[in-house]
């Protein structure tokens, strides 16, 4: 063994990346890779997991969204996306408590859709969303004061992704506008269409770029990105009635760092792999995919995929390393060479939520996730237009 005395190594910028420590200057601003997980929890946490869990019986309903660690998942009573967590919530009336493994804006929506008896409880209230956190409500009206200013707030129809704020929500539905989900994105602006002229899309860019230039035949040169912090969004009042899509300057902090180097990368180091990824991802990554779908379509994707096919896929990577394990005849890899989970989502560990249950055990119900009465009737009026798409 050779030892070495007095070295001082310097990291490398890729190594401080993967702790963490840096950003990709390649990548979008704030995009940041959180490094890679703890260690697994203590194993007397599942015990007590399962001892709460089995405590609270049917009076709780633990609902884990894809991107949570497996550790998480193996206590949740339903899996998926947020809307779909959501409804599955609202299909539950009797659990009086609904115990969301997922970030803020999930809880808000499962707060919404489901009755007023019911509690729902976020493990840890430190789970945002940078995506979400990206719109606020003092942004947004800003911003329709300079589309009234502009004269086009009046064909301009808002349409709101799932992943923001239930006060986002609110702000669309009480505008005539709808939510949106990565599934039903092309949908929901096909009828914001035949409502106006224009559409604001909040919060992320990328999935209305994507959908309006690559499902709908729009060109980029119809698309104009609002930046809140520059006044007029950065934008002349010419562009602004020019544009028929305004695309609020938002981003997702996972998907946002995949590039088109990373495609070109892994068809060079797995010859004939697939590349499949999410629509939150820039337009030229997604121009370059081979398939691009939600979370929902990437599973159903991979389940009907051939055996000894490879995959490479552009979304978060607890999933992607859960898909792997499930398929182990084909190769599915992480788009991207360096390791990058969602950090906000990957707050809620298995210490969290054995608090949580044991708490509610005890009779104390932690972490209750409200949306105040005006703001949840806006926010479902918004969301209700979604579910009356054809």
């Amino acid at each position: 063994m050779t030892e070495t005395h007095g070295v001082d190594p310097t990291p490398t910028p890729l190594a401080l990346l993967l702790l963490g420590r840096e950003a990709d200057p390649n990548s979008e601003r704030g995009v940041e890779c959180p490094g890679d997980l703890p260690p697994a929890s203590d194993p007397h946490l599942v015990e007590r997991a399962r001892a709460a869990k089995a405590a609270l019986g049917d009076r709780v309903f633990i609902l884990g969204h894809h991107y949570q660690r497996d550790e998480v998942i193996e206590f949740a009573d339903v899996t998926g996306d947020s809307f779909k967590l959501a409804r599955d919530a609202a299909a539950r009336p009797e659990a009086e408590y609904i115990v969301f493994c997922g970030v803020h804006f999930m809880a808000e929506s499962a707060d919404i859709l489901t009755s007023d008896r019911q509690q729902v409880v976020l493990p840890d209230l430190a789970a945002g969303c940078s995506m979400a956190d990206m719109a606020t409500a003092e942004q947004v009206a800003e911003c329709w004061d300079v589309l009234t200013d502009a004269g086009i707030a009046d064909v301009t129809v808002p349409v709101s992704y799932m992943n923001s704020s239930a006060d986002i929500k609110a702000f669309t539905g009480r505008h005539g506008g709808l939510i949106c989900t990565s599934s039903n994105a092309k949908r929901a602006l096909e009828w914001a269409f035949e409502q106006g002229q224009k559409v604001l899309f909040l919060p992320d860019q990328h999935l209305g770029r994507n959908t309006a230039v690559r499902d709908m035949g729009f060109s980029l040169d119809d698309c104009v990105v609002y930046n809140p912090h520059r006044p007029n969004g950065g934008l002349t009042t010419e562009q602004l009635r020019d544009a028929k899509m305004i695309l609020w300057r938002g981003h997702c902090s996972v998907h946002g760092r995949f590039s088109l180097d990373s495609v070109n990368d892994v068809r060079e180091r797995i010859p004939g792999v697939n590349v499949l990824v999410h629509p939150e991802c820039k337009h030229e990554v997604v121009a370059a995919a081979d398939m691009v779908g939600s979370t929902e379509y990437i599973i159903k994707a991979l389940d009907a995929a051939e055996p000894g096919s490879k995959w490479a896929i552009g979304t978060e990577l607890n999933l992607v390393r859960r898909l792997a394990k499930a398929h182990p005849d084909k190769e599915i890899v992480f788009l991207d060479r360096a390791v990058c989970f969602c950090s906000t989502m990957n707050r809620i560990d298995l210490p969290h939520l054995v608090w949580a249950l044991e708490s509610l055990v005890e009779g104390r119900v932690p972490n209750v996730i409200t949306v105040d009465p005006e703001t949840e009737t806006y926010a479902k009026a918004a969301l209700d237009r979604m579910l009356a798409l054809p």
